[in-house]
């Protein structure tokens, strides 16, 4: 067998290992053949010695290079990031952005002839052939800094185990198979672009992959900023990633240590750097700033809102066509994602829930906040700590539930909103030509027997159920659409929902955004206006902004726009639409601005023009506060996380502190009022628009001269299948419907 060289001299009968001691026939890809065709196991390999010769010089096209998994960040408002997520911790970055000693002493150590074969190291690989074809397996490495980089992709490349497997196999097949794929990328990119692609694809161990992510990781610095020992140990990790994973302990650094002054001993030798500096960065210590680089909502400074941005991503189809597009894309990351938590606010929130509830207590407090007008999320926040129980009395009680929105965004079932839901009912009633003193006299007993219609046009009448209020006085009383509302009677507002209807208060409210927290259709009873569906504080505070937004309803948004891999922006628009008239909403403000100064709220104010709600569910299961400036929108719910209706807010320690009863203007209240001050205390104070008294003012109740005086807050309690309590009922038995 002869081979030809490149001065047209030929080599008889060579074998591997004299072609080894002949580089001067052997150093070429005409030498290489002759070595190939002559090894044993190439037959094995499956390639013919006639063969030998096609197989490097029929080139297949270099292979297909999929986007390399990167980590999608979380930006809060002001630009900082406060979440991330990633399949692989990895930063691309181009090769200008890597310092160039780093760059040096990764071509030392792993292919120190790089720039000058074409892709194929012939000493290297022949030497490695050798030992592998007498030890019958891969022993020996040799690969030049391009084959390492084919393996790579092809790893990368792979979606199922089995072909993941084939990519490591240790066997000469898949090395020949490298070979051909290295040639065709050499002939594809350029030596610094091979370079940046394998910085950029090589893992580096503690879980960094790329070279961007590993100065982070190991140094808390960026890549560009590498010096002479550092990017030696970066080098040096390269080869033996796992077993040089500092995070590990003294052992594993002992042998990066080893790997790092290796690769400065190379870099000596080809001239890298002098020998001095060799020597002085091999008495340099490690001088590790291991930056921990958690991934996903658990490790979150803010995992309630991190969690909705997570599940939006998955749900919406704004982001993919399909639930496995989206995944892809979010597991693939590269994404940035500039959302709309504001520090401030998210801030004041969280400090004014843990300020009145423990993480340990088994009540929960959760809060929303949204900006009117826009539908912007700045604020989710609960009182629990975020994450699955380990076991660990340390971390306390956790939970996985994102408690301060509905089941679609990672939340629960929710709390019956209880009187939060008599707002709808006025607005409603507003709407229809009632005025603020508009009213008239309830009794001390209410059965809802008669009158009530759902939008299907079923009547939902149950003339079982008794509606009483909330301190057991059976005697009525005579309220306006104003007094009633400040005092919130739920009898009045049964009354008043009978009169304007019960579809148009759905209707009003389903135009607001009210939906379930479970996703399940609005029950549309009777009991309606008093709360009993379960809803999420965000959906809540959704709604509320409405009125603050002078009857604009936008739908909660959580991303302001995104900047994928390549750097292409794409903004989120607000989806908004006129809901209620402005006049009607200018009005419902006017009415619900006197609970501060005349109603459940009297006493507690933020210092500025605010409107709101409380509500008290029946038996006192749980407890809501929902209000409102023209700037910022915020609901607040308690209830127990075992099961609101097994463990109700009676004789109850929350925060250290003991509450007979929780109501709405108790604690909820309470936290709305300290995490509103906080919010806003930058934000300059705007009144809402006065009211049309032409349309609104005046009225009056049949057989008064005058509007009663106000009461302190009544709710409901419920008699016979217990309708009521507080401000509205928690519960409800299945409705008989005699007149179906």
């Amino acid at each position: 067998m002869t081979a030809r060289s490149e001065t047209g001299h030929y080599a008889t009968e060579r074998g591997p290992a004299a072609c080894l001691r002949t580089l001067a026939v052997c150093g070429t890809l005409g030498g290489l053949l002759t070595a190939v065709a002559a090894l044993p196991l190439v037959g094995g390999a499956g390639l013919a010695a006639k063969n030998a010769s096609g197989v490097f010089t029929d080139l297949p096209p270099a292979p297909r290079e999929s986007l390399l998994p990167e980590r999608t960040v979380l930006l809060d408002r002001r630009g900082r990031p406060f979440a991330q997520f990633y399949s692989q911790n990895r930063t691309i970055v181009d090769l200008d952005d890597v310092s160039p000693v780093m760059r040096k002493a990764i071509v030392a150590i792993e292919d120190s002839r790089f720039y000058e074969h074409g892709g194929l190291d012939v000493r290297g690989t022949l030497r490695a052939l050798v030992t592998n074809t007498t030890a019958g397996s891969v022993r020996q490495g040799g690969s030049s800094l391009t084959q390492q980089l084919v393996k790579n992709i092809l790893v990368e490349n792979a979606e199922t185990d089995a072909e993941r497997a084939r990519a490591q196999a240790p066997n000469l097949s898949r090395k020949i198979t490298e070979l051909r794929y290295a040639l065709a990328m050499e002939a594809k990119y350029s030596k610094a672009e091979l370079l940046e692609r394998y910085l950029n694809i090589a893992y580096f161990g503690a879980g960094a992959f790329g070279v961007e992510a590993a100065a982070r990781r190991f140094f808390s610095v960026p890549a560009s900023k590498l010096s002479l020992p550092q990017a030696a140990t970066l080098a040096g990790a390269v080869r033996t990633p796992y077993g040089t994973d500092p995070s590990l302990g003294d052992e594993y650094r002992q042998r990066l240590i080893q790997r790092r002054n290796l690769v400065l001993d190379r870099m000596a030798e080809t001239g890298a750097v002098t020998r001095a500096e060799a020597d002085a960065a091999r008495r340099a210590p490690l001088n590790l700033r291991l930056r921990p680089e958690p991934g996903g909502c658990a490790a979150s400074r803010h995992p309630y809102f991190c969690v909705y941005v997570h599940r939006e991503l998955l749900t919406n189809p704004v982001f993919g066509p399909t639930r496995a597009e989206r995944e892809h894309r979010l597991a693939r990351g590269g994404i940035v994602l500039h959302t709309t938590l504001d520090p401030v606010a998210q801030k004041a929130a969280e400090r004014a829930i843990s300020a009145r509830v423990d993480p340990e207590d088994t009540e929960v407090a959760a809060e929303a906040m949204v900006e009117p007008g826009t539908g912007r999320i700045q604020a989710l926040a609960a009182s629990k700590k975020y994450g699955r129980n380990d076991g660990n009395r340390k971390n306390g009680p956790r939970t996985t539930f994102n408690l301060a929105a509905d089941v679609a965004h990672g939340g629960g079932m929710g709390f019956q909103a209880g009187s939060t839901f008599k707002v709808f009912t006025l607005a409603t009633a507003l709407q229809k030509g009632w005025r603020f003193n508009r009213g008239f006299a309830t009794p001390g007993r209410y059965v809802p027997g008669s009158g009530f219609v759902d939008c299907a046009g079923r009547p939902v009448n149950d003339p079982n159920a008794e509606i009483f209020n909330a301190d057991g006085r059976r005697s009525g009383g005579a309220y306006s659409l104003s007094t009633g509302t400040w005092s919130s009677v739920n009898i009045f507002f049964m009354k008043l929902e009978r009169k304007v209807g019960l579809c148009p208060v759905v209707r009003t409210a389903k135009a607001l955004g009210i939906t379930r927290a479970d996703g399940m259709p609005l029950r549309e009873v009777p009991t309606f206006t008093l709360g009993i569906n379960e809803m999420d504080p965000l959906t809540v505070a959704a709604a509320y902004a409405t009125f603050a937004a002078r009857g604009r309803y936008c739908s909660p948004v959580a991303i302001i726009k995104i900047i994928d891999r390549n750097g292409s922006r794409v903004p989120v628009s607000p989806t908004c639409r006129q809901a209620l008239d402005p006049k009607v909403a200018d009005a419902v403000n006017h009415v619900l601005s006197g609970v501060f100064s005349r109603g459940t709220m009297r006493g507690q104010d933020i210092g500025r023009p605010a409107a709101g709600k409380t509500g008290t569910n029946n038996d006192y299961t749980s407890a809501w506060f929902a209000g409102y400036t023209p700037a910022l929108a915020a609901a607040v719910s308690v209830g127990d996380i075992r099961g609101s209706y097994r463990h109700p807010l009676r004789d109850v320690r929350i925060g250290g502190e003991y509450y007979s009863r929780v109501q709405g203007a108790s604690l909820p209240g309470p936290i709305w009022v300290a995490s509103m001050t906080a919010a806003l205390r930058r934000v300059p104070a705007t009144p809402f628009r006065a009211p049309d008294m032409s349309r609104f003012g005046g009225g009056r109740i049949p057989g008064l001269l005058k509007p009663s005086a106000d009461d302190r807050e009544r709710g409901n309690r419920q008699r016979g299948n217990r309708q009521g309590r507080g401000d509205g009922p928690a519960r409800q038995r299945p409705w008989r419907n005699p007149d179906r």
